[in-house]
């Protein structure tokens, strides 16, 4: 088989796509403005959420979170070890003191009984991780912070409402995944969303919050994403409308509608979008079945992922080994990854005082993970290459 070119993660543009750009860039409203507001509305709606905030990344989203609960010095953070460093960089970002907690055996989710022992009085918000698009065990989350109730001491009004820890989800991954017939964005008290190049749906940067169940925390929202404006730049075109007040010196991450335009169209594929994915990741498993791997599950009884990462871990296999394999993969043309290192070993991560040691599952995960090529870009006769490639590729590690 001659070698092909594969990319890991491209985006999936189409001509409806660029029309929908060009139509923003003549219409001369390009940073936030008409088509942002209507992509909240219909992110909002495809959440079954009543209101949804579009930002220019889940970073922003995530932090924007943190900042509407109140969080900052003296509270505490607690999120995964096995995760990109977003999940945990809001948390430094607000002031908080990050509480990291290792993964359960052989799982890419929380070990939820050291996610309990994790909580003191000073923990304000717990962030999970969905990763690869798969969701969580929320029911867990919410029985723990229920049992720890007693533990909690809010600061300020929004928490005192809450009564509780917050579960601020990070669903960079899980746009679109179901679980117990909820959609992600519907289960935690806050969900933040990423439309980043590589991901399943894009808005080449950009992002969404939901879990904005009023119109005072969108407002609180507006006002953090734009300079603490009171006004935003759409109500200020009103005629002699140009007075505004600066409430407090806030942050600027908002989505434009150069962004919201691409993202209005990927949304009205979306379903398509999903069925491929799920196409292509049944097809890895049916190619890789009879191999010593272990492969993230994406599809159950209760839950549907948003296919987002196809993560393999090689059994027995160590990391050099893994780079191995990925060499060789490269060679023969297909771009894979490795999701990801844990924040631990990591400088930013170890400057903050957090040693590897102490989290032996997560490591274990990374020491045998590749994640192969998973994207709607991908033809049937690519996804045929890639397990052909894997599958020789490992053979010869």
């Amino acid at each position: 088989m001659e070698n092909r070119h594969i990319a890991f993660s491209p985006p999936d543009i189409t001509e409806e796509e660029i029309a929908e750009v060009a139509d923003t860039l003549r219409s001369g409203w390009i940073t936030t403005g008409p088509k942002t507001k209507k992509f909240e509305n219909e992110i909002a709606a495809f959440c079954h959420t009543s209101k949804a905030v579009c930002l220019n990344s889940a970073t922003a989203c995530a932090e924007m979170s943190l900042r509407v609960l109140g969080i900052g010095p003296g509270d505490e953070v607690i999120t995964s070890a096995y995760t990109y460093t977003a999940s945990a960089s809001v948390a430094v970002h607000v002031g908080a003191t990050l509480v990291l907690v290792d993964t359960q055996p052989d799982s890419y989710e929380m070990d939820y009984e050291k996610l309990e022992s994790a909580i003191t009085e000073k923990t304000k918000a717990i962030i999970p991780v969905d990763l690869g698009g798969v969701i969580c065990d929320y029911d867990k989350i919410f029985d723990i912070v229920e049992k720890k109730k007693s533990l909690f001491r809010p600061s300020t009004e929004i928490q005192k409402k809450m009564g509780r820890i917050a579960v601020v989800a990070d669903g960079a991954h899980a746009f679109g995944a179901t679980k117990n017939g909820k959609h992600s964005g519907e289960i935690a008290d806050f969900t933040s969303f990423s439309f980043h190049a590589v991901k399943n749906l894009t808005t080449a940067e950009g992002g969404a919050a939901v879990g904005i169940d009023n119109e005072e925390i969108y407002k609180q929202f507006m006002l953090l994403s734009l300079h603490g404006q009171s006004k935003d730049a759409l109500a200020k075109t009103q005629l002699g409308a140009w007075e505004y007040d600066i409430i407090a010196p806030y942050y600027k991450c908002n989505m434009t509608d150069i962004m919201a335009s691409l993202g209005l169209v990927q949304l009205r594929r979306y379903p398509s979008i999903l069925a491929r994915r799920k196409e292509i990741i049944e097809k890895y498993n049916e190619g890789l079945k009879d191999l010593d791997l272990s492969v993230l599950n994406h599809y159950g009884d209760d839950f549907a992922s948003s296919g987002h990462l196809y993560l393999v871990r090689l059994n027995g296999k160590t990391r050099e080994e893994c780079n191995a394999v990925i060499t060789k993969m490269a060679e023969a043309g297909v771009a894979t990854n490795v999701h990801y290192k844990p924040l631990p070993l990591l400088t930013a991560y170890k400057n903050l005082g957090f040693d590897i040691k102490d989290y032996p599952n997560a490591y274990a995960l990374f020491e045998n993970e590749i994640t192969l090529p998973l994207h709607t870009k991908l033809t049937d006769e690519d996804v045929e290459y890639v397990i052909e490639t894997f599958r020789k590729c490992v053979s010869e590690v």
